[in-house]
């Protein structure tokens, strides 16, 4: 079919099939070539024609796009919220580092979706089309990458935690940051990108990097170090010959982050801690013996005294470590001292902060048992012998 000047543009359009997508093609070409004339309602016609085909043309990717976002929307608020409530109710083992990772990317992989096949339906030239769809791909390629950093992370991070108890930053990030490299690598070998020479520059630029960040090295050097030989762990009680003592709550790439009981938050190089003298008293075990110095009268029974005491630290072990029952305490008496007979008293506890409430309950509890049982703890007391002056005056 073909226009020309002066035709009947109308009874053209009535007769050609526009519905066939190929003889909408030849129409868009053909009303192309056409020039405006004096016949205005040609020229209406031809201008309305181009705008309903135009129309036509975009309407298909436009609803592809829309229907990406609402399967999205969809997916992400209502079926992935479902699912995750089921299957977190059947506690499965890693369904919460699952849903946590794929954590809105359902929604946009609809849209990725929606977006692909609005590009394969649009009227665009070839070119355009494929750099979008090789945009397309890398989103979903980065997407998926992301992903599997998240997996590998959180299941690194569930490994840590049954072998050993807590995690620690370092290795899930190390994880993750291996993953993304990887991910990075082969969303560009994809899209067309030659890695080799990027691999041979970063091998090469790596020795000048290193050389320009030597402490950084030394401190994640010395995190690995500390992680593997299992002197500090994340949890641990640890004082250091600085006098800062506290619970490590993270061993970073750079740092370990030591939080004390006033809620402050010491941080030290790794490096640092690698190499001071420090005391882990979560090592060899959690628990450790509480000792407690204690004093009688001369006038006490020290039978009974053993006795009560005893029992005073049961009763004390029962309200803070019941897990330690087998654990049974006991006293030694060891110095005659100026004003009392002295004794120490051992007593297991969990942790070593317990300490402080051990010690708070027991001596609450063994001076009031003392009252009760009539044992003297003795204050000091200092005898004074005065001589007159003849008896200084004979002696």
């Amino acid at each position: 079919m073909s226009f020309r000047q002066g035709s009947n543009v109308i009874w053209v359009v009535n007769n050609w099939q526009v519905h066939n997508p190929e003889n909408l093609k030849q129409l868009i070409r053909q009303l192309n070539k056409v020039k405006f004339s004096h016949n205005h309602s040609n020229n209406a016609v031809i201008l309305n024609l181009k705008l309903k085909i135009y129309m036509m043309e975009w309407i298909p990717p436009i609803v592809f796009i829309l229907a990406g976002l609402l399967a999205g929307i969809i997916g992400e608020k209502v079926i992935f919220k479902k699912l995750e409530i089921f299957i977190t109710n059947r506690r499965i083992a890693g369904s919460k580092i699952i849903f946590h990772s794929l954590h809105r990317m359902t929604f946009i992989w609809f849209v990725i979706c929606g977006f692909f096949w609005a590009i394969l339906s649009a009227p665009l030239k070839p070119d355009i089309a494929i750099v979008l769809q090789k945009i397309l791909t890398i989103a979903l390629l980065y997407s998926v990458t992301l992903v599997l950093a998240r997996l590998t992370a959180g299941f690194v991070n569930l490994f840590i935690r049954r072998a050993e108890g807590v995690p620690t930053s370092l290795i899930s990030n190390l994880a993750k940051i291996t993953v993304l490299v990887l991910g990075t690598l082969i969303i560009l070998q994809t899209v067309g990108v030659q890695i080799t020479p990027i691999i041979t520059t970063l091998g090469i630029g790596g020795i000048a990097v290193g050389l320009a960040l030597q402490d950084t090295l030394a401190n994640l050097f010395s995190g690995f170090y500390l992680i593997i030989s299992k002197q500090v762990r994340t949890g641990d009680y640890v004082k250091l010959d600085a006098g800062h003592e506290g619970y490590v709550i993270d061993i970073s790439w750079r740092n370990t982050t030591i939080k004390e009981i006033s809620n402050n938050v010491v941080i030290v190089p790794n490096s640092k801690l690698s190499s001071a003298i420090f005391t882990n008293y979560h090592l060899p075990a959690k628990e450790i013996t509480l000792t407690m110095d204690v004093g009688v009268s001369y006038d006490s029974d020290l039978e009974q005294v053993e006795k009560v005491t005893v029992e005073v630290a049961k009763e004390v072990m029962q309200e803070i470590a019941p897990e330690l029952k087998d654990n049974e305490p006991y006293i030694r008496f060891h110095t005659f001292n100026d004003f009392s007979i002295d004794f120490t008293l051992y007593m297991r506890v969990s942790e070593y902060f317990d300490q402080r409430i051990g010690k708070h309950l027991f001596v609450k509890k063994l001076h009031k048992r003392y009252q009760q049982a009539g044992i003297q703890i003795p204050f000091p007391v200092r005898e004074v012998y005065m001589q007159n002056n003849l008896d200084i005056e004979r002696n």
